[in-house]
């Protein structure tokens, strides 16, 4: 299963260790692409910044690649991979919910910790309301158990739902996410020169 690690060379004591060198990675990474930033999180809404969209495409990109690769030279075996359960309602609500944090707050969970780290107090406002939704969500559940675990779909992927074999579907991802970086390339040209001509 593991590619890299041949069996007993790291054992299950350096879980911990590794799994915080890969967080201590995560927020370098984070916070050199701008993500501590809620003016660059933000700009994706207003039109004047997509380094956010265009980090996460890439992101995507490469994992989605690597696993594939990996599948072939037989490094990783893909249906062993936990895939998050699917329930469509709920999931669409709660990304509408989530969509609307980020305009309103300009972070999402996990940079609103990055901003937190080189001492934004933005960030710090921002985790407190998400320590506070977390409470009033968790005291609340029994409200929404049934919405929350309403249109249960299984354990599904978006190659399962279209029929589109993996290798062609993340062929077109790449073709759809490279068209996105020159169209929002575009975008922010036309959106910066109409914002300087209103300053001056």
């Amino acid at each position: 299963m593991g590619p890299l690690i041949p069996n007993g060379v790291i054992t299950g004591d350096w879980d911990f260790v590794i799994a915080l060198l890969i967080g201590i990675a995560f927020g370098f990474i984070l916070e050199a692409s701008g993500f501590s930033s809620s003016r660059n999180i933000a700009g994706v809404f207003y039109g004047y910044n997509f380094v956010v969209l265009r980090v996460f495409f890439t992101a995507v990109i490469v994992a989605m690649t690597g696993l594939l690769f990996f599948d072939y030279f037989g490094w990783i075996e893909l249906d062993k991979i936990f895939i998050l359960p699917t329930y469509l309602t709920p999931m669409i609500v709660g990304s509408i919910i989530m969509g609307f944090g980020f305009l309103l707050g300009g972070f999402c969970p996990g940079t609103s910790y990055t901003a937190i780290a080189i001492g934004k107090l933005d960030g710090i406002v921002f985790t407190i309301g998400l320590f506070l939704g977390i409470f009033l969500f968790s005291e609340t559940f029994p409200l929404f158990k049934d919405f929350y675990y309403s249109g249960f779909l299984g354990n599904v992927t978006l190659t399962d739902v279209t029929g589109i074999p993996a290798a062609w579907f993340a062929f077109a991802f790449t073709v759809i996410a490279l068209a996105s970086f020159w169209f929002t390339m575009i975008i922010e040209k036309h959106i910066r020169k109409k914002i300087t001509e209103y300053k001056f």
